[in-house]
């Protein structure tokens, strides 16, 4: 998944770089709001972590700017201000959900993790399809009850598939979420790690989780459990 962090304070955006990406974020950061705006309009994103309080552009008018442009992916508001009119506001605004400073990061990754469950119809943290159970909260994987261990691109594919299963999402969107901004892309990998996908969760090539659209991209295939 990649998350937009934008933060004024160099500690504390740091630390979110750091943590997010321990928990198989890919991460970008913005340091003000006119960095933050460009990169929530230009990037491709699965979610927004932005603080209120920014220079240059205030993070409400980044909100709605962001809002404005269509982009729907889900925003988390920071915000060191205590009063409810100040939250209401940026939910008004187009935020999904805030966290008052100061914050556990547990906190913040339980909410990222909800926000990003819901974008793709998700009521639990446990995405089911069949066999198949992939823990975003543990982010374990799961094949008949037996633990399937996965590299960290794995992982990182795999729940962006499932996430979003039924759907077709093309080679350069999985390209984009694999890697960090300051990575050389080479959309090859996301082949390679197709395959080990496979053969990790159809050993037997009974289940076929995951199709090939030639040209199109990839899909998960396997229905989602009811209530998943």
């Amino acid at each position: 998944m990649r998350v937009l962090v934008v933060e004024d304070e160099p500690a504390l955006r740091e630390s979110l770089r750091a943590r997010l990406g321990e928990k198989g974020f890919s991460v970008e950061v913005a340091a003000d709001g006119e960095e933050g705006l460009f990169a929530a309009l230009e990037n491709p994103l699965d979610v927004a972590i932005i603080d209120l309080g920014l220079p240059k552009l205030a993070g409400l008018e980044l909100i709605r700017r962001a809002r404005a442009a269509a982009k729907s992916y889900p925003i988390l508001v920071l915000t060191a201000r205590d009063s409810w009119q100040d939250k209401v506001e940026g939910l008004q605004a187009g935020a999904d959900d805030y966290v008052a400073k100061p914050f556990q990061f547990e906190e913040v990754l339980a909410r990222l993790q909800a926000l990003l469950r819901r974008a793709g119809g998700w009521a639990t943290p446990q995405l089911r399809c069949g066999p198949i159970v992939l823990d975003t909260r543990a982010q374990t994987v799961s094949l008949g009850g037996t633990p399937v261990e996965l590299t960290t691109f794995e992982y990182r594919i795999l729940e962006h598939l499932m996430l979003r299963a039924g759907e077709v999402i093309s080679k350069a969107e999985l390209t984009e979420r694999l890697y960090d901004q300051d990575f050389e892309r080479d959309s090859n990998v996301i082949e390679v790690l197709i395959g080990r996908l496979r053969r990790k969760l159809d050993p037997e090539d009974t289940l076929q989780p995951i199709e090939t659209l030639r040209g199109r991209g990839y899909r998960f295939a396997l229905a989602r459990d009811a209530g998943g």
